[in-house]
């Protein structure tokens, strides 16, 4: 699997998020893109979710704000922008 390289690493909005070092599928994937796939998936309004699968596919990264944080709490916010954006 790559890393990622998209500048979203650095937004502050990951600093909040909860560390995660767990040995699960999630580890050091990347929180900005597992945000990104969240909020797809809101504004898509998906319902039954497979999150697991999704964090294990997504890019490593260990840089900026997203470093050591929780790829599934990202997902979860990004879901939840996600769905309210879509009744906008």
């Amino acid at each position: 699997m790559n890393n990622c390289q998209q500048m979203h690493r650095y937004s502050p909005l990951f600093s909040s998020l909860p560390e995660d070092q767990a040995s699960s599928t999630g580890r050091h994937r990347c929180a900005g893109c597992a945000y990104d796939a969240g909020y797809q998936a809101g504004l898509s309004r998906v319902g039954n979710i497979d999150v697991s699968t999704i964090i294990s596919q997504l890019p490593y990264s260990q840089a900026g704000t997203v470093r050591h944080k929780s790829p599934f709490a990202a997902f979860s916010l990004g879901y939840s922008a996600g769905m309210n954006a879509s009744y906008e």
